[in-house]
């Protein structure tokens, strides 16, 4: 190696002695690690982070449009990035409405607690009935079997009348199948195995079909549909990764002149933020304070104006156009994709919890 030259612990360039930094990646050349080397990297990143996220939050809120148009214009580091933002922010809002989402699923789990006690109490009480009309069932039969000439009816018939009054006897259930023949079944540890073919599952039947069988068992013996909840809420995050990117494409569509795919990205990754913002405050506040419902439903609407007006100054074209496609697609992302993915996430969640 020439007398004259060094080379960076970091990239194991080579590079011309008495450079204070890497002219290849940028690592001071002389940074010993000392605790103050140590903290001082740690605390201003940190505060570099802050800085940025807290000049960046009041353009975000109050000037719609602003921070995804700097953005593209080339200011990258005056502003926190659009994906930092949105994760930043996303992750508080999900932490605080893991509060309400834990409330409500507590909620659910007591409802059907109370309605699961309450079921038990009337089967038990069905069933000290079958008792008692368990004694009359071959006096029953044997009166349908001696009327049976004087009404000319077949023993076939009175079979099937006999089943029919046993059939109507049995308690209404949202399962497909008798509770009380499948409380017997648990009572008596039967495997579930036993208990899934009682309920009607084929040995020919696949996975998914196995598996919504074993969760339906698994809800009827718990009743806690409130992990069903809360297992819909924690696959929301990951359903965001798909959604975001496809309301960037609905605005592409609509903008289709109006530059490449990344650039609608960029705008769709602020207005998300803005909307985690402002759902953000809206569950804190009502955490502590319940505050009217009108009041809610004024701010959610409210996010339409804000992506109108977003629209209108990222874009640049007339107010009526615009706020035709802000229309289109605010109507096709809440009629049609939301639903849609709402019904498959809860399909998941019901299969995973």
């Amino acid at each position: 190696m020439s007398a004259n030259l060094d080379t960076c612990q970091n990239c194991e360039q080579q590079y011309e002695k008495g450079f204070k930094f890497c002219p290849h990646c940028g690592q001071k050349t002389n940074d010993e690690l000392t605790l103050g080397v140590l903290f001082y990297n740690t605390i201003s990143n940190y505060f570099s982070f802050d800085a940025r996220f807290l000049k960046s939050f009041i353009p975000l809120m109050f000037r719609p449009g602003y921070l995804a148009k700097e953005f593209i214009r080339g200011k990258r580091l005056l502003y926190l990035h659009p994906a930092q933002m949105y994760l930043f922010i996303s992750v508080v809002f999900f932490f605080i409405f893991s509060f309400t989402a834990r409330k409500q699923s507590d909620v659910i789990n007591k409802e059907l607690k109370k309605t699961f006690d309450k079921e038990i109490t009337e089967i038990n009480d069905s069933i000290e009935a079958k008792k008692n009309e368990s004694i009359n069932d071959a006096n029953d039969k044997e009166t349908l079997e001696i009327n049976k000439a004087l009404v000319e009816v077949t023993s076939e018939e009175v079979d099937s009348i006999k089943r029919t009054n046993k059939n109507q006897k049995n308690i209404n259930s949202p399962f497909n199948f008798n509770q009380v023949e499948i409380d017997s079944l648990i009572n008596a540890n039967v495997s579930d195995d036993e208990i899934y073919r009682y309920m009607g599952l084929n040995d020919d039947d696949g996975w998914l079909t196995r598996k919504f069988y074993e969760k339906s068992l698994k809800f009827y013996k718990s009743r806690e549909g409130g992990n069903i909840l809360r297992a819909f809420y924690d696959t929301i995050p990951i359903a965001m990764f798909f959604l975001l990117p496809l309301f960037a494409l609905f605005i592409k569509l609509l903008y289709f002149r109006k530059g490449p795919y990344a650039h609608h990205l960029v705008f769709s990754f602020y207005f998300f933020s803005f909307l985690f913002m402002v759902f953000s405050i809206i569950f804190g506040i009502n955490y502590i304070w319940d505050i009217p419902d009108g009041i809610d439903w004024l701010i959610a609407l409210s996010t339409f104006v804000y992506l109108m007006v977003a629209l209108k100054r990222f874009y640049d074209q007339g107010w009526f156009i615009t706020w035709f496609k802000c229309s289109v697609a605010t109507f096709t992302f809440l009629a049609f994709v939301t639903p849609l993915a709402a019904t498959f996430l809860f399909l998941f969640a019901f299969l995973v919890y």
